[in-house]
């Protein structure tokens, strides 16, 4: 259960012709079917994202473009990894709290996700997470 799910995913990386080229097919790169994709970018200096948990889905983060950290935390312990390269993305599951800081100027960061968008889904408060942590190991 939780960070000991995380992972970072290579993702395959062709290059040819002066190019790169990366892709993700779902069953073979991602223990899931991507459902949702969505991505961050004009994100203002000192910003925050994430600062939450979902109860059902999993994700994949890239920085697609620039670098940023993110921060995973279980309720037990907490990693945080820094992303920079756009064939190199982060894998957590459900019950993991996400918070990604410290991104560089022009960052674009793509998240796939395993569900719809739903707002039940959403662990919003961290001490409410943590109790349902709690609650899940008992």
């Amino acid at each position: 259960m939780g960070l000991s799910k995380v992972r970072l995913v290579e993702l395959p990386k062709v290059t040819d012709a002066g190019a790169s080229l990366t892709f993700v097919e779902g069953s073979r790169h991602l223990p899931f079917t991507i459902r949702r994709v969505y991505y961050l970018y004009d994100i203002q200096d000192g910003v925050h994202r994430g600062g939450h948990a979902h109860k059902d889905h999993e994700e994949l983060i890239l920085a697609v473009h620039g670098s940023f950290d993110v921060r995973l935390d279980d309720g037990k312990g907490s990693i945080t990894h820094h992303l920079d390269q756009p064939n190199v993305g982060i894998f957590f599951p459900t019950f993991v709290w996400h918070e990604l800081t410290n991104f560089s100027p022009g960052t674009v960061c793509l998240v796939l996700a395993s569900h719809c968008y739903d707002h039940e889904d959403y662990f919003r408060e961290y001490s409410e997470f943590l109790a349902a942590v709690k609650h899940k190991r008992s």
